[in-house]
C-alpha cells in the first residue's frame, strides 16, 4: 500500500510516499501564504506522483480533534486551524485522509519503526527551539482530555520558568547573548558549546545549565509517567555526547534519591528529518487498521 505523507511546517512542506517501509518520491515546497495555495501546491505533489496513492497521511502543528475533523489551537500556519480540514482534503484527493500533531508523528514513527520499536510504555521528547513530544501507553498514543498530552515543554522548572524555556540548546544561546549584551540571532547553540570547550566562562555556564535543566525535565517525566523508554528527537540529538553527560546526571539524580530499583533508558531517535513523514504514514496505517 503507497501512502502519501505531508509534513506541514511553518517555513516547508515536506512529503513523500511510503511504499514496502520506505521513503520515496521525496520533496518538500515552501509552506504558502493561504489555504488556497496549500491546497493547489497539496494537488499538484499528487499529481506528480507515479505511485499508485491508496492514502494520505498528515503531520500537522496544532491541536489535531479527530471527532470534530478540525485542528485546535494555534500554530505558524493559521489558516489551518478551526474548520473541517478532513472534509476539505477528502475532497481534493478523492482518497481517505488521516492527520496528527507533528510531535505525535515523530512519537509514532520510532515506536512503529525506530528506537522505540517493540516498546509499550514510551516517552517521545522532541527539542527544538522548545521541547514537545508524546505519550505511548501499551502502545498507542495518550493524547489527554484535551490534546495536551506529551506537552512536557509545559513543565515547570525553576523559578516560574519552562521546561521549554530552559532545557533546549537554543534558549541556551539565547541566554548566552543576553548575559553578552548581544543580538540573540549572533550566536547558535552549536557556537555556544564550542566556546565553552575554549574556555568562555559564561558559555561552560549556560552548557552546563543546559544539560542540568534538560536531566531535571528528563528525571521528572521518568519518574511522573514510568515509561519502558524515553527518546530523544529535535536537532540537539545529533549531538556527539549527548546520551553520556545526561545519564551522568541521572545516575548522580538517582542515587541522591536513593533510587536503586532501576536506570532509566534514555535513547536516541532513529529517525530526523524524515520522522515526521513516517510517523504520518504509518499513523495512516495504523487508523485503517481499527477500521
Amino acid at each position: 500500500m503507497a501512502i502519501l505523507a505531508f509534513d506541514l511546517g511553518g517555513s516547508a512542506v515536506k512529503y513523500g510516499v511510503w511504499e514496502k517501509n520506505e521513503l520515496h518520491e521525496t520533496g518538500s515546497f515552501v509552506t504558502p501564504k493561504t489555504w488556497k495555495e496549500m491546497k493547489a501546491s497539496l494537488s499538484k505533489v499528487i499529481k506528480a506522483a507515479t505511485y499508485s496513492i491508496e492514502g494520505i497521511g498528515m503531520s500537522a502543528p496544532g491541536a489535531v480533534d479527530e471527532e470534530k475533523r478540525q485542528i485546535l489551537g494555534i500554530s505558524a500556519i493559521p489558516y489551518i486551524h478551526h474548520f473541517d480540514i478532513y472534509d476539505e482534503l477528502e475532497e481534493l484527493f478523492q482518497l481517505p485522509v488521516t492527520i496528527e500533531n507533528d510531535a505525535n508523528c515523530a512519537g509514532i514513527a520510532e515506536i512503529a519503526e525506530g528506537a522505540a520499536k517493540g516498546k509499550k510504555e514510551v516517552a517521545f521528547v522532541v527539542i527544538g527551539t522548545g521541547i514537545g513530544g508524546a505519550v505511548f501507553h501499551d502502545g498507542r498514543i495518550v493524547k489527554g482530555a484535551h490534546l495536551y498530552g506529551g506537552e512536557f515543554g509545559l513543565m515547570y522548572l525553576n523559578n516560574g520558568k519552562t521546561f521549554s524555556s530552559l532545557g533546549t540548546a537554543v534558549q541556551m544561546a539565547w541566554r548566552y547573548c543576553d548575559r553578552k549584551g548581544l543580538d540573540r540571532e549572533t550566536v547558535s547553540g552549536k557556537e555556544v558549546f564550542q566556546l565553552a570547550e575554549q574556555g568562555d566562562d559564561v558559555a561552560a555556564e549556560e552548557v552546563e545549565n543546559f544539560y542540568e535543566y534538560l536531566t531535571q525535565g528528563l528525571f521528572s517525566i521518568q519518574f511522573s509517567l514510568d515509561p519502558e523508554i524515553i527518546v530523544l528527537g529535535g536537532g540537539i540529538s545529533a549531538k556527539e555526547g549527548l546520551l553520556d553527560e545526561i545519564n551522568g546526571r541521572m545516575k548522580k539524580k538517582l542515587e541522591h534519591f536513593e533510587l536503586k530499583d532501576f536506570v532509566p533508558e534514555i535513547v536516541i531517535c532513529d529517525y530526523r528529518n524524515d520522522a515526521n513523514l513516517v510517523g504520518a504514514a504509518a499513523n495512516f496505517l495504523e487508523k485503517q487498521k481499527q477500521k
